[in-house]
């Protein structure tokens, strides 16, 4: 696990945020859900296998579900099941934002560049995320996992959002948390910030990134230092 690498100064065009793990701390509450109904079917430490699946949308998800534990795995059951326990912790507890997160927003905003969301949650799931947050409005593009054909690793899904911002790959930056959504930014040409989440070690992809910052605090510090 390396240390945090700090990016060389650069003329950001935009910004594209993934949103799970990286906005807000979903991924832990996931993993919890996971967990709880995991172990009503059977099975221990089933959220363990958020590890394996961060990045993956819907489809992609399930079928790993499907290959790890056989065709008979109740997949209907777990995900109504895993569901009902995430939506009954969020509305007892809430979900919090990410530290930094209003802060760089508003320095974005304030410097005019452009913003976009690229996620493999599906927009039924996202756009109610992102205004529970009170964060829709700052973003010009939302790319949702129901939006493109290829989920991350692929780059498609990039290459869509900085298509919508009118701006080259190469002038954009990358934000994500999870070794699906770097490799997939990194193979549209952008240059990849990693905030490390529930993955820490950034070895499996540290040739894909153009810095690793502790936070999102960490990467506003750096524009207002460096930009």
């Amino acid at each position: 696990m390396s240390q945090w690498m700090i990016p060389q100064r650069f003329d950001i065009r935009g910004v594209v945020f993934d949103m799970d793990g990286l906005m807000v701390d979903t991924e832990r509450v996931i993993k919890y859900s996971w967990d709880v109904t995991g172990e009503k079917l059977g099975y221990e430490k089933f959220g363990d296998n958020i590890l394996n699946t961060l990045g993956k949308n819907r489809v992609q998800r399930n079928q790993y579900f499907l290959e790890k534990y056989g065709e008979d795995f109740p997949l209907q059951s777990f995900l109504d099941g895993y569901h009902q326990v995430y939506y009954e912790y969020e509305k007892k507890n809430g979900i919090p934002k990410k530290k930094g997160l209003m802060e760089l927003l508003n320095l974005l905003k304030e410097r005019d560049i452009p913003m976009a969301v690229a996620t493999s949650t599906y927009k039924e799931h996202t756009v109610p995320e992102l205004e529970k947050q009170g964060i829709l409005s700052y973003f010009q593009e939302i790319i949702t996992g129901d939006m493109v054909t290829n989920g991350k690793p692929d780059p498609e899904i990039y290459r869509k959002a900085c298509q919508r911002l009118h701006i080259l790959p190469q002038e954009a930056i990358a934000l994500e948390d999870s070794y699906n959504g770097v490799r997939s930014a990194w193979n549209a040409g952008m240059k990849v910030i990693m905030i490390p989440d529930l993955l820490e070690d950034d070895g499996p992809v540290k040739e894909c990134l153009y810095g690793k910052m502790k936070s999102l605090s960490m990467v506003c510090r750096w524009i207002k230092d460096e930009i």
